[in-house]
């Protein structure tokens, strides 16, 4: 089920959300229907629903929950040669790689080419709702320093990445139609360089290059974007430098991104090389963020679950500014949205839109994991039933704690993403879930979502965070 929005007409994005959650029950059922529809005839559900075009009741009879190691197989099968159908009628297009492994490997998901649509869908309806609430932000650009990663070969040809580098490098991020809530100071190509230094650098010069026109930094995690602040506490001189000369340092061996962001210099500028000195000179660097980007409205990261503790120390170089969590999503699935985006961190939560794939929940007593439970494959019990009790997306109770357990689009069948979530409200008839933590998984930092373990190893001054642990 594929939904469009403008993301340049706010008014009408705010109504489109508005429906999907007043009517969430429904969609949820429609949603689960065209899966089935589509999907009973794939080689993973048949041996349940024996490929018959069966009803939502008999597919939850039938179609056991289950997690990684029960869908590895037939994941491992598609990336080795096999046909998407074992798991999907529509082709499959690379392989995401998940937080956590198995066997020492990766986890790997299954996507398709219809998924990005719905990625696009969630980053596109995002930005209007902060803008309720921050207004003025089609009033400038955003500096949001965003990475790729290697991509793992598989004998299947299909690629196998990072959810993150796979939307980067796709159409619909590439060939992205404008929006005025979404113009970037970093050019693509910095954004596509394979070189993480290089990409890093170019970002941010560009971003000191335009910081009269930004409105918003950020990156995708809190623990990216205090790495940034580093890197540009030992390389602002070098920047001035370039930004002085009007030239580009030489080890910026790229030349797609030499052009780029050379492109964006254009010319030599002292005064403004100056201005940006002045200001990084000053010690201690607090309030760095909001000195060296006057116009800056709030830092976009997420700060929910592990990156948590760097809260202090963002709250320390951006001098106080809003930490904004706008989205939540992983490489089984993009979930939902923040719709009170200027909450405090510890208050963020998160709406469910009931679009972007089946929900389901499985109860879990407050603060505990979810037990692992029987997750009968094909070769269990016979008959497929599930020991395991769930509850529909809009059946959850405020205050109670749930696993998350998706159905998607893209060959997952009632999967357990692990994510352990507190019920935190509604938004209409859509739960608003507050991220607790992930069960029993270590996490890869700024690949997919982070761990609950250890991350960078930064360290605050100590005048201000010397309770903080890193």
């Amino acid at each position: 089920m594929l939904f469009e929005c403008d993301p340049n007409d706010g008014e009408s994005t705010i109504k489109l959300i508005e429906n999907l959650t007043t009517n969430a029950s429904r969609i949820q059922q429609q949603v689960l229907d065209e899966i089935i529809a589509r999907n009973s005839g794939t080689e993973y559900l048949k041996a349940f629903l024996h490929g018959n075009n069966t009803s939502r009741d008999l597919f939850k009879k039938r179609v056991p929950v289950v997690e990684y190691e029960q869908v590895k197989p037939y994941i491992d099968r598609i990336a080795n040669g096999e046909p998407s159908s074992i798991v999907s009628a529509h082709p499959i297009t690379e392989l995401l790689t998940s937080s956590g492994t198995s066997g020492g490997q990766p986890k790997m998901m299954p996507s398709t080419a219809e998924e990005l649509d719905r990625k696009t869908f969630l980053y596109d309806i995002q930005v209007p709702v902060v803008n309720q609430y921050v207004p003025g932000l089609d009033e400038g650009k955003g500096m949001y320093l965003y990475f790729i990663k290697p991509e793992i070969p598989t004998k299947s040809g299909l690629p196998a990445r990072p959810v993150l580098t796979s939307y980067y490098k796709s159409p619909n991020f590439r060939n992205r139609r404008f929006n005025k809530y979404n113009i970037y100071t970093s050019p693509d190509e910095t954004i596509l360089c394979a070189d993480s230094k290089q990409s890093m650098y170019c970002q941010l010069l560009c971003g000191l290059v335009q910081r009269d026109e930004v409105l918003r930094v950020g990156a995708v995690f809190a623990s990216a974007f205090l790495r940034a602040i580093k890197f540009l506490e030992n390389y602002w001189k070098e920047m001035c430098a370039n930004i002085r000369t009007g030239e580009l340092s030489s080890w910026i061996a790229d030349e797609t991104v030499r052009t780029a962001v050379l492109k964006i210099m254009s010319e030599p500028n002292p005064e403004l090389a100056g201005e940006i000195e002045k200001e990084c000179r000053l010690e201690p660097w607090e309030g760095i963020v909001k000195r060296l980007w006057p116009r800056t409205k709030y830092v976009d990261v997420i700060v929910t679950g592990s990156m948590a503790q760097y809260i202090p120390l963002l709250d320390l170089y951006s001098g106080g500014l809003p930490l904004v969590s706008t989205m939540y999503a992983s490489s089984e699935c993009y979930f939902g949205i923040n719709m009170k985006p200027l909450n405090l961190p510890s208050e963020v939560s998160y709406t469910l839109l009931p679009n972007m794939a089946f929900f389901e929940f499985i109860p879990v007593e407050r603060e505990e994991e979810a037990v692992a439970g029987e997750c009968n494959g094909i070769g269990g019990d016979g008959d497929g039933r599930s020991p395991v009790e769930v509850v529909d997306l809009v059946d959850v109770q405020v205050g109670k704690y749930y696993e998350l357990v998706v159905t998607t689009f893209t060959g997952l069948y009632r999967y357990r993403v692990g994510d352990i979530l507190q019920v935190a409200g509604f938004h209409n008839a859509a739960p608003q879930f507050r991220f607790v933590h992930r069960r029993n998984v270590v996490l890869s930092v700024d690949t997919d979502k982070t761990n609950e373990g250890p991350t960078i190893p930064f360290r605050p001054p100590p005048q201000r965070c010397a309770q903080c642990r890193y």
